[in-house]
């Protein structure tokens, strides 16, 4: 089992679970984060032509846990829903998962996703 979590631009959330949810995925997380990458922010123009800079960004952070055989399918989904070609569109990562238990039933591994 793997846990991917996809850090992506908020205005391509939709695109993004309406993807997942095209190529089988039923459960996932959905959290709100502010960071910053590559990026490093963005710089404003303020009234009276004073500038500053926002360093810290919202993103949506989407994780889900899946069975090793579908890792490279869902992050390829990911990748082309969340992408515009410019800078923060975000991250992907994929850690290992020991064991996951559905609390209802007990059912452990794969099994309980």
């Amino acid at each position: 089992m793997q846990k991917i979590e996809a850090i992506i631009r908020p205005e391509k959330l939709d695109d993004v679970k309406n993807a997942l949810a095209d190529a089988g995925v039923s459960g996932l997380n959905i959290v709100h984060v502010t960071g910053r990458g590559v990026q490093k922010g963005i710089v404003h123009m303020g009234r009276g032509g004073e500038t500053y800079e926002v360093d810290m960004l919202p993103k949506v952070k989407i994780e889900v846990v899946v069975t090793d055989s579908l890792v490279d399918k869902l992050v390829n989904t990911i990748c082309e829903a969340a992408h515009t070609g410019h800078i923060g569109d975000g991250k992907i990562f994929v850690i290992p998962v020991a064991d996951a238990i559905r609390v209802r039933t007990r059912e452990r591994g794969d099994a309980a996703l």
